[in-house]
C-alpha cells in the first residue's frame, strides 16, 4: 500500500506537558444581581470564583426547569429546557463543598420553606380526614336505618356517602434530592413537573453505583432526564407500572482530579462510561487554585444574599403571562431577539464547522456536540435572572453574548479536565517520540514494536495503542491500514505506523 509522500506531510505540533490554560474568570458574564453575592461567597471561603458561579448556574437552570423554555432556531421546533449539569475539580483543600454549600444557599431556603409548608397543610389534612371520615360514618348510619325501615332515599345516600371522599393528600414541593433511587425519583418528578436538582457532595460515589451490576437502568433514565423534555416509563414486577410525564434533572457535585480522570480514562477506552454521561456536564470547571490565603472572618454580605435569593424566590414563581411566552406542547416557550438569533445562528455554526473539520480527540469532540443546548439554557438563564431590568419577552443579545462568553469558559475548563484523564497517553506519546529520534523504530513499525520494548507507561497494547493515537493526532506519524496477508504471516488486518519525514532524519543522525 503506497504511503502519502513527505511533501504531503504538514508539519507536526506539539506534545505539551502541564495543564492546559484555562480563561481568566469574569463575573461581569454573571447575571448581574448575583455578581455581588457570588463574589463575596468566593472571598470568604478563599476559593475559586468558578466553584460558586457553576453552583449557582445550575441551581438557577433547576429552579426555572420545564416553567420556561427556549426555541433556539427561529422556525424549528427544537426546545431547550435549561436544567444544567455541572461538576466542581478540586483536590479535597480546594473548598468545593463550602463553596457549593453557599451556592446552593437559596434553593435550600426555597426547600425549607416548602417543607414548612407542607408540614402545615399535613397537620390541617388530618383534621380534614377525620371530618371525611365522620362524615361517612354518619351517612352510614342514616343509610342503615333507612334500609331497616325499607324507605326510598337510599340512592340520594348513596351519593352523599360518595361525595363524603378523602381530601387528596398534601404534596411537598421538592427541589432537591441527594440519595433517591430511581424509582422513587420518578415518583418525586411526577410530584414536581418542574424537574429536579440530584446533588452529591462527592460525584464518585454516585458514579461508582451507577457502574454496579444491577443498576444499569439508573445510566438509561439520568441519561435519558439530561434533556428535561423526555418521557420515561418504568414496568417493575414489584412497583407496577410508572409513566413519568417529564424526567427532568439537574445534576451538581464535585469531584477530585484523580477519581475523575480514572473514570474518564475507562470511559475513553470504550468502558462502561463510554456512553456520554460525562458529556452531559456541560458546565464543568477545574480551575487553578488561587496563589494566595488570606484569614477572612466576618459576616456575609447580607443585602448581596438578600438580592440573589431574591432572584430565586422571583423564578419560583415564573408564570408564561409574566414572562411573555407562549405556551406550547405544554411548555412556555421564548424565542431569540433578531439580532441575538443572529449571533446565536453564528455561534453554532461556528461550532459545528469546529467539530465537523475533525482533529479532536473524540471524547472532547463528543462534548463539544452537546453545547448546542449550553448556549440557548445559559442565555435563557442570564435573561430570566435579570428580569427585573429586562422587559419580558424575547431573549436579547445581551444575553446571548453572555452565554457565548461563557461557553468559551467551559470549553476551556472541560479540555484541562480530559487533558488530566489522557495524560497517561500523553505521557506515552512523549516516550515513545523521544525514543523515535533516538533511532529506536524504524518505518514503518506496528504498536507491537513499542510495547515489547517495554519501556515505561507503553509496556502494554492497552498502553500503547493510546499513545500512538497521540502522536498521530499530532502528525508526527500516520498509521496505515494493511489488509490481511496470511501467505504472508499476517492473518489478520493490522495498522503500520510511518515516521514523519523530520523524525526519519532526526534517526538517522542520532545513528
Amino acid at each position: 500500500m503506497s504511503v502519502t509522500p513527505p511533501s504531503d506531510w504538514p508539519e507536526p505540533t506539539a506534545i505539551l506537558d502541564g495543564l492546559p490554560q484555562v480563561l481568566a474568570f469574569d463575573d461581569g458574564l454573571l447575571p448581574e444581581a448575583l455578581r455581588p453575592w457570588l463574589s463575596d461567597v468566593a472571598e470568604r471561603t478563599q476559593c475559586p470564583p468558578e466553584y460558586a458561579a457553576a453552583g449557582a448556574l445550575v441551581a438557577l437552570g433547576a429552579v426555572v426547569g420545564r416553567s420556561c423554555a427556549i426555541r433556539p432556531k427561529l422556525r424549528d421546533d427544537w426546545t431547550v429546557v435549561p436544567n444544567l449539569w455541572g461538576v466542581v475539580v478540586g483536590p479535597p483543600s480546594s473548598m468545593k463543598s463550602p463553596a457549593l454549600t453557599e451556592a446552593l444557599r437559596p434553593l435550600m431556603q426555597l426547600a425549607g420553606n416548602a417543607f414548612d409548608d407542607h408540614r402545615r397543610r399535613s397537620a390541617a389534612h388530618a383534621s380534614l380526614l377525620a371530618e371525611a371520615k365522620a362524615r361517612r360514618a354518619v351517612i352510614e348510619d342514616k343509610m342503615r336505618k333507612a334500609a331497616r325501615s325499607g324507605q326510598t332515599e337510599m340512592a340520594a345516600l348513596r351519593a352523599e356517602f360518595n361525595a363524603a371522599t378523602d381530601p387528596p393528600k398534601p404534596r411537598e414541593r421538592r427541589y432537591m434530592v441527594n440519595d433517591a433511587t430511581v424509582e422513587k425519583l420518578g415518583e418525586l418528578l411526577n410530584e414536581n413537573q418542574r424537574g429536579l436538582l440530584h446533588y452529591r457532595d462527592e460525584l464518585s460515589g454516585w458514579l461508582a453505583t451507577l457502574d454496579r451490576d444491577g443498576h444499569e437502568n439508573d445510566r438509561a433514565f439520568f441519561l435519558e432526564s439530561w434533556t428535561g423534555t423526555n418521557r420515561y416509563t418504568y414496568d417493575r414486577i414489584g412497583r407496577g407500572t410508572l409513566h413519568i410525564e417529564a424526567a427532568c434533572v439537574s445534576m451538581l457535585g464535585g469531584i477530585q482530579p484523580g477519581p475523575l480522570a480514572q473514570y474518564l480514562r475507562a470511559a475513553i477506552r470504550g468502558g462502561v462510561g463510554d456512553d456520554g454521561l460525562m458529556q452531559r456536564f456541560q458546565i464543568i470547571v477545574y480551575p487553578d487554585p488561587p496563589r494566595t490565603w488570606r484569614n477572612i472572618d466576618r459576616w456575609p454580605d447580607g443585602p448581596a444574599r438578600e438580592r440573589a435569593h431574591e432572584v430565586f424566590r422571583r423564578l419560583d414563581v415564573l408564570t408564561p403571562e409574566g414572562l411573555g411566552a407562549t405556551v406550547e406542547d405544554g411548555l412556555p416557550i421564548l424565542h431569540f431577539e433578531p439580532e441575538a438569533q443572529e449571533l446565536v445562528d453564528a455561534w453554532r455554526e461556528g461550532l459545528m464547522r469546529r467539530i465537523r473539520v475533525g482533529g479532536e480527540h473524540p471524547t472532547m469532540e463528543n462534548h463539544l456536540a452537546k453545547f448546542p443546548s449550553l448556549l440557548p439554557s445559559l442565555a435563557l438563564l442570564c435573561h430570566l435572572a435579570d428580569a427585573g431590568t429586562v422587559p419580558p419577552g424575547a431573549v436579547g443579545a445581551a444575553s446571548a453574548r453572555r452565554a457565548a462568553a461563557l461557553c468559551d469558559l467551559f470549553e476551556g475548563h472541560a479540555r484541562r479536565v480530559y487533558h488530566v484523564a489522557t495524560a497517561a497517553e500523553i505521557a506515552g506519546a512523549r516516550t515513545v517520540l523521544a525514543r523515535i529520534k533516538a533511532g529506536a523504530l524504524p518505518s514503518p513499525f506496528v504498536s507491537r514494536d513499542v510495547y515489547r520494548k517495554q519501556w515505561a507507561g507503553v509496556t502494554s497494547a492497552d498502553e500503547a495503542e493510546p499513545a500512538l493515537g497521540v502522536l498521530e493526532d499530532h502528525g508526527w506519524i500516520r498509521g496505515v491500514e494493511i489488509p490481511p496477508n496470511p501467505a504472508g504471516g499476517h492473518p489478520r488486518p493490522r495498522t503500520e505506523y510511518h515516521l514523519h519525514p523530520s523524525l526519519v532524519a532526526a534517526a538517522k543522525r542520532a545513528a
